[in-house]
């Protein structure tokens, strides 16, 4: 498989910021793509820019459209949009707020047998950005992550097979604040 550079990545990520921007649900989401957008731009360095964005024509990633007033659009592939995603669902993390607003976050999911790989690889990407295995198929946070659940589920295909909760009581909250690490 083609290995990406840092900036071959940035790229891909960029343009996927293009399309958050026109799936932003509010002004607050629509702000913080275009702040975490101009961030990244600024440390992308021009020259080796132009390489990238040449092999990445190379690799399918992205491709030029031609526009009426005959200016080129870069545009990110089918394979190049997926590519995007993996690097962004590899770095997530929920994040964890000053002060605990005393809420469970829960999911809740049955995802078939034929799909075992894509509820294997749910399952630890909810471990890995912050949720705790409750039982098998269940999984519970404390912070506010709707957003990154919603990211999650999409990319992995499983909005059947998953139900969100919030609860503000669990019977077993003392252990739970403990592993969190909450008071």
């Amino acid at each position: 498989m083609y290995q990406l550079g840092k900036n071959q990545k940035k790229i891909l990520l960029l343009l996927l910021a293009g399309v958050g921007l026109c799936v932003a649900r509010t002004p607050r989401q629509y702000f913080q793509v275009i702040r975490s957008v101009k961030s990244e731009w600024d440390k992308i360095n021009y020259l080796a820019l132009r390489r990238s964005i040449a092999s990445l024509y190379k690799s399918k990633l992205i491709k030029e459209k031609s526009n009426s007033d005959g200016s080129t659009t870069m545009v990110l592939t089918g394979l190049g949009r997926k590519k995007a995603i993996t690097f962004n669902i590899e770095t997530m993390e929920i994040k964890k707020p000053k002060k605990w607003d005393k809420k469970w976050r829960i999911v809740f999911f049955d995802v078939p047998e034929k799909r075992k790989e894509s509820r294997n690889v749910l399952r630890e990407t909810l471990k890995r950005i912050g949720f705790l295995e409750f039982q098998k198929s269940v999984f519970v946070c404390p912070y506010e992550c709707k957003d990154e659940l919603d990211y999650v589920i999409e990319f992995f295909n499983v909005r059947l097979h998953v139900r969100l909760g919030t609860a503000t009581w669990l019977d077993n909250e003392l252990h739970l604040k403990e592993k969190f690490n909450i008071s």
